[in-house]
């Protein structure tokens, strides 16, 4: 019984370990739907890392109610505390950049920008379904931060 049991154990312990060969990481480049569903966001890669844009709005322009008198108008990055990039399209910009891969299913080290208050974020991503991704903004650690969850688009 006991030859049973070890000879159990180590083929358990050597498949496990065993790579998984074809096997390829999760992804999270495509297009996702920020958690408001305001936002459609295209995550791409280029030179080893990973960046995002935003490709399209559920609202594009400013209601007719807007108090800065821009009813109509497409959205601008006008909260940008750069006075140079307030007059960029919201269409268009980037958003998340220079993640790293730092596992199977999380990317580190970027940094995500809200336009709605203009201000950057380290943050973290993790891919929790094929179809659920996890972002996580935070200032200094990530414990002082909050995560939205974010949904693939079509």
């Amino acid at each position: 019984m006991k030859r049973f049991l070890f000879l159990f154990i180590s083929i358990f312990l050597c498949i496990s370990t065993m790579p998984s060969f074809g096997m390829e990481p999760a992804s999270i480049t495509g297009l996702w739907l920020n958690q408001e569903k305001s936002a459609q966001v295209e995550i791409y890669e280029s030179t080893g890392r990973i960046y995002g844009k935003i490709v399209s709005l559920k609202e594009p322009v400013y209601p007719p109610d807007d108090p800065l008198g821009m009813a109509g108008r497409p959205k601008i990055d006008r909260n940008n505390p750069d006075p140079l990039k307030r007059k960029r399209p919201l269409v268009g910009l980037l958003i998340l950049d220079a993640f790293r891969r730092t596992g199977d299913r999380t990317w580190e080290d970027g940094f995500i920008y809200d336009p709605k208050n203009g201000k950057t974020y380290r943050c973290k991503m993790t891919l929790d379904t094929p179809n659920t991704l996890f972002v996580r903004g935070f200032i200094g650690f990530s414990l002082l931060g909050r995560t939205t969850t974010w949904t693939r688009g079509k």
